[in-house]
């Protein structure tokens, strides 16, 4: 009867607005941060976000980008296989279709995008703890979403007005094609060298060996076995505890460098033979030693984190400097948009475009790395002594509540204009003194506010960490900073 069939339609479009709802309330804005998705599993993300999420993109992806296929993949923690299965079945269900390449590293799924001119969707919380997990993704290619763009796909996924469909899913492989893009513009010198390789038990371990089996070196692999419990050191190389393992190892076997990847496979750390750790501004000095007179475009990007030794010796070749944001996404966004050769970042993301490969890769990195290094039987010690010096202190993490960190770096920045201090704020503030900078800002991953200092002594650089760290705890607490 068509009253009953129109009573039939009613219940199933409340009931489907109920379960909306429910979804929506289910989801912790604060998982949407400025450069991904990221929260503790199961508390802040779980299958049901997933599924969500999944449901949400699909949906985007259609209205917005008019595009119905995805790339899916994700690292090896412990829930990322049950969450990229039920953001698998959301995607789907909206009608979008996705090619999964299960188990990758990140710049793998990048590879992926890339391959197949299609975005995509890796599972990772990246260099975080154990427990948390969360999504890399992108809409219009390659370059992960980021800023506003995340904000407006919060706004749309809170909304929850999705579409409905049944996509396909095509498991495939991308394992042999990507290893043979990292290596195919690899062209080694006469030094054969031996490395450790950490890859601290994350996703890297599913490639490593394919890669450095068959290069120019001598490879030593530790923590190269797949575990989400990351149980020898949590796989973040910025941090110093997480490379002492590394260090150890290097001078054990008397090796020429060690390397370090995080959980997902985007980030590196470098130590040298003599098992002190290299700065990450050095290795990129290096690298932009070694490319500049190839390139045409001499304009070479870090960011705020760095030490001013990376200026320096830009300057010192002739090239131009670009002190630019934190954030993967906006380094890979500001190199494609320049067209910049480099852009490195504190964190040890690095992106080269002077050749074809251009994925965030720390493998490929690496490799870089070990071309250079073949080229030249110098010690890696010894090519490091000319670069300039400066003292710089950790970079330190102060706990603030997430609807107060910005506040708080609003409140410094108010207090070096007071000064008449010159600052840099395209992301944070970078406070510049005559013999050195203190820099202040939100971390875009955690409920933190990041500090570190440089200066031309050691004590100049403690003076800025004294003057500092204590307003910035005043300010976390709600307190007066003076």
């Amino acid at each position: 009867h068509p009253r009953v069939r129109r009573q039939r339609q009613m219940c199933i479009r409340d009931r489907s607005n109920i379960d909306r709802v429910i979804q929506m309330n289910d989801i912790d804005t604060n998982i949407f941060r400025a450069y991904d998705i990221r929260g503790i599993y199961p508390a802040e993300i779980n299958e049901q976000t997933a599924y969500t999420i999944g449901r949400s993109y699909g949906s985007y992806l259609q209205e917005k980008y008019n595009k119905n296929s995805c790339i899916v993949s994700h690292d090896n923690r412990l829930s990322s296989e049950s969450l990229s299965q039920n953001l698998i079945k959301g995607i789907t269900s909206s009608g979008c279709n996705v090619i999964n390449y299960n188990l990758t590293t990140t710049p793998m799924n990048y590879y992926g995008r890339y391959l197949n001119q299609m975005p995509g969707i890796m599972v990772t919380a990246s260099h975080n703890p154990k427990d948390d997990n969360g999504f890399k993704f992108s809409f219009d290619g390659m370059i992960n979403a980021r800023g506003e763009m995340i904000e407006d796909f919060k706004n749309y996924t809170l909304t929850g007005n999705f579409k409905s469909g049944q996509g396909s899913v095509t498991n495939s492989n991308i394992t042999d094609k990507y290893i043979e893009y990292l290596k195919y513009s690899i062209k080694y010198g006469k030094n054969k060298r031996k490395i450790v390789i950490d890859c601290g038990n994350g996703a890297t371990c599913s490639i490593i060996k394919k890669v450095f089996d068959s290069s120019f070196c001598t490879p030593i692999y530790i923590n190269d076995t797949l575990d989400g419990n990351f149980p020898n050191h949590h796989p973040d190389p910025a941090v110093k505890e997480n490379m002492k393992q590394l260090q150890e190892k290097v001078k054990k076997e008397k090796a020429d460098f060690g390397v370090a990847y995080d959980g997902d496979g985007d980030r590196l750390g470098i130590v040298m033979e003599n098992g002190e750790i290299l700065p990450i501004e050095y290795f990129m000095i290096i690298c932009i030693k070694d490319m500049f007179n190839s390139v045409n475009n001499k304009t070479f990007l870090y960011d705020i984190k760095c030490s001013k030794s990376v200026d320096d010796y830009i300057r010192s070749l002739g090239g131009t400097p670009l002190c630019y944001r934190t954030g993967a996404s906006y380094t890979q966004y500001e190199v494609h948009k320049d067209n910049l050769a480099f852009g490195g970042e504190f964190s040890g993301h690095i992106f080269f475009r002077d050749r074809d490969a251009d994925c965030g890769s720390a493998i490929y990195a690496t490799l870089r790395f070990l071309e250079i290094m073949s080229k030249t039987s110098d010690k890696l010690s010894k090519i490091v002594a000319e670069f300039p010096k400066y003292y710089a202190t950790p970079e330190i993490k102060i706990p603030t509540p997430d609807n107060l960190k910005f506040q708080v770096v609003d409140k410094i920045k108010e207090y070096a204009k007071s000064m008449n201090y010159p600052i840099n704020d395209i992301d944070g503030v970078r406070i510049t003194y005559t013999n050195g900078w203190a820099l202040v800002r939100a971390s875009n991953t955690g409920p933190n506010v990041i500090f570190r200092a440089e200066a031309d002594t050691e004590e100049g650089a403690k003076i800025l960490e004294n003057i500092y760290i204590p307003m910035i705890q005043k300010a976390s607490e709600g307190k007066e900073m003076l």
